[in-house]
């Protein structure tokens, strides 16, 4: 991995995002909503373009040109995404719909088989809900235990309490890498090695983390790791899963169909090789043969290079409601102040609804996420409602930060007067 930080032209990676050229309420559009989805660049929205017009065929049994062209691209995307994550085997990476779908096939094609009466299911405060509901739903119909790892005020993972959690009984651990409310990141290596000593399996969420840090899945030893084109400038509707081949070749398919057989007959079906056994029917061609241009920005761009731009806008965003908390009666409340953290800053404006918040800032063109984000129990923890959320991404600017933070400013003011 190199490490090196390349200062970053701004502008110009801002020319390959036609989306952010436009006004809003009569306002450029500043876009700080980048947690929930990135926008794509050209190379992303051409390469699907180009699959409708020149390569539409469905894939892998075809013989004809244009399938031998959209298999080809398609595969190719598979290659790319194992070196983006170094899963040491190709046939490690499961296409999926997202994150949401890549979870639901662990707990459903490894839960239902591996999971009995009794077992414990560890998981956290700080979960997205598709990393909370289906392990409830396995519980249930297993009659097995979910447990919880406790957040401090910091809105970081209480290490002590998943030790003590652990035990002989714990058989699965699953967690978020990187909290989509709060932007903390977790010691996932750490939590990974002692779930490991206590012989449970982990699932690492990395919806939030794939785009912002270096992830090598072999170098975690994780069992499994799901995350989302989308999250990653790419298209919506494409995920992956990553898994250890000798788990993935243990599981059971998630769904019946096309593509994921050998051979069917009434009395009897025998399944696919991996990843095809888990990848019934057509799958999103055009989508995922995108998913590779997306990969290739940020490969070409740089991790290092991408997380170090991002970091600075969050500095300056919370070193700037630092500031208007000391010229008033910290009307400012950040949720989420781990020391480790990518550029998600949650906040309320004390006396003010998130919602309301939320509108006045989209009046001046600035679009950001508002409400539980879906991390009801992680709200419920720190006893509010919802917050606003700001999370930054690589083609925003320090200008545009900076007009939030007046915007910000301006609102409290309102509310002084008030």
């Amino acid at each position: 991995m190199n490490t090196s930080v390349v200062k970053l032209n701004i502008e110009s990676i801002r020319k390959q995002f036609p989306v952010l050229h436009q006004l809003v309420n009569g306002r450029p559009l500043i876009y700080f909503d980048n947690a929930a989805t990135t926008q794509k660049p050209l190379s992303v929205i051409n390469a699907i373009k180009n699959y409708y017009e020149q390569d539409n065929a469905n894939i892998h049994r075809g013989i004809h040109t244009l399938a031998e062209r959209a298999t080809a691209d398609f595969e190719a995307t598979r290659k790319a995404v194992q070196k983006f994550i170094n899963a040491k085997e190709v046939e490690e990476c499961v296409f999926t719909k997202g994150t949401t779908e890549s979870i639901n096939l662990v707990a459903t094609g490894y839960g239902r088989k591996f999971i009995n009466a009794g077992d414990e299911i560890i998981i956290s405060e700080m979960e997205h809900h598709s990393n909370i509901v289906p392990w409830q739903m396995l519980c249930d119909e297993k009659k097995a235990v979910l447990k919880v790892i406790a957040v401090n005020d910091e809105g970081e993972l209480m290490m002590d309490s998943f030790e003590k959690l652990l035990s002989s009984k714990t058989k699965f651990v699953s967690v978020v890498h990187v909290s989509n409310a709060l932007g903390t990141i977790n010691p996932i290596k750490t939590i990974i090695e002692k779930a490991h000593t206590a012989g449970a399996k982990v699932l690492i969420d990395g919806a939030q983390s794939s785009a912002h840090l270096h992830i090598d899945v072999q170098d975690l030893d994780c069992d499994f790791f799901a995350f989302s084109a989308h999250k990653i400038y790419g298209p919506t509707g494409v995920g992956v899963l990553y898994g250890k081949r000798e788990l993935l070749e243990r599981m059971d398919p998630y769904q019946g169909g096309g593509e994921m057989i050998r051979e069917v007959t009434f009395e009897k079906t025998t399944f696919n090789d991996i990843p095809y056994k888990f990848e019934a029917g057509t799958p999103n061609i055009a989508d995922v043969i995108a998913f590779k241009q997306a990969i290739d920005f940020v490969n070409e761009t740089g991790k290092e290079n991408i997380a170090s731009h991002e970091n600075e806008l969050l500095k300056y965003c919370v070193d700037s409601f630092q500031q208007i908390n000391q010229s008033t009666n910290k009307p400012v409340n950040i949720i989420g102040t781990a020391k480790n953290k990518i550029s998600v800053c949650s906040f309320i404006i004390n006396g003010m609804h998130h919602f309301d918040t939320g509108m006045m800032l989209d009046a001046k063109g600035i679009a950001l996420r508002t409400g539980h984000h879906c991390t009801q129990p992680l709200m419920k923890r720190f006893g509010i409602e919802g917050t606003t959320r700001a999370s930054f991404s690589v083609y925003n600017t320090m200008d545009e930060v900076k007009v939030f933070v007046e915007a910000v400013q301006k609102l409290v003011n309102a509310m002084k007067k008030n």
